[in-house]
């Protein structure tokens, strides 16, 4: 596999979430309706590459639409035309790296809170290399970069006054009621304010899972059935002890044989 755009790819914890809450001055219950939401929920692929969305027209934008007629599938002035998900999308973005690498990279959306590389700067990095060496860390980098994109935008008073219309509005553009996100924001926020919150261990073994090629289902941090499966199978292969419940201990085997990986 490509070893570009693949670093430690670590899983969201609590250090994190503390960080983003206390930076938007949010609830918890407020950043994981966006997290429910606005985000693919996980963001990194099974093969430790951050998760990514290439946008043509953005790319042809970028480059003064100098590639539309011979690159017409990675730069074009209409929008759209994305293929195939997943790690395809990064077939599409070393086409578009050959040609004008940063104009690639800033046409990308980038981690769990898909942040766009020409978003960069407002999100306080320095540049657009900057932004994405951070998404291939972590995802606690990849949210406080979309805190910092939140934040520059005002839009972190939207989400404290819960006005989902005007956070929508400003997150998704103004046909957003087209997808209910500020119905759907709303009913999350009350769901994460009356239920339980995810589990983060729970969460970063289903991510570890995934990276170490078992199917536990999805990363929501609830410990399902596929979850469980997943990790047993995992237990047992390592000639562990399986039990009921999923906690720290566990994790820190997943991690370390994730770790080896990278050996």
């Amino acid at each position: 596999m490509p070893e570009q755009f693949r670093d430690k790819a670590l899983p969201l914890n609590q250090e994190g979430v503390a960080e983003v809450v206390d930076r938007m001055q949010v609830t918890v219950a407020e950043l994981w309706a966006v997290l429910n939401v606005e985000t693919r929920g996980c963001g990194f692929l099974a093969d430790r590459r951050p998760m990514i969305l290439f946008e043509r027209h953005i790319f042809s934008r970028e480059t003064d639409h100098q590639f539309d007629i011979s690159y017409p599938d990675i730069s074009n002035r209409k929008s759209g035309g994305y293929g195939a998900g997943g790690g395809a999308q990064y077939e599409r973005l070393y086409r578009a790296l050959a040609l004008d690498r940063k104009a690639a990279l800033r046409s990308t959306s980038w981690g769990i809170g898909q942040l766009m590389g020409f978003n960069a700067e407002i999100s306080g990095y320095a540049g657009v290399e900057e932004m994405v060496t951070a998404m291939t860390i972590s995802e606690n980098h990849q949210l406080l970069g979309m805190a910092g994109e939140i934040t520059s935008n005002r839009l972190d008073r939207a989400l404290r006054a819960h006005d989902w219309a005007a956070f929508a509005r400003g997150y998704n553009g103004p046909e957003y009621a087209k997808n209910s996100y500020d119905t759907r924001l709303a009913a999350a926020y009350q769901k994460y304010t009356l239920g339980p919150l995810p589990d983060l261990v729970v969460r970063a073994v289903q991510i570890y899972l995934m990276y170490l090629g078992y199917h536990p289902g999805s990363v929501d941090g609830v410990s399902g059935r596929f979850t469980r499966s997943a990790l047993n199978e995992f237990l047992e292969q390592q000639g562990l002890p399986v039990t009921a419940e999923i906690n720290e201990d566990q994790l820190a085997i997943l991690q370390q044989e994730v770790e080896k990986l990278s050996d």
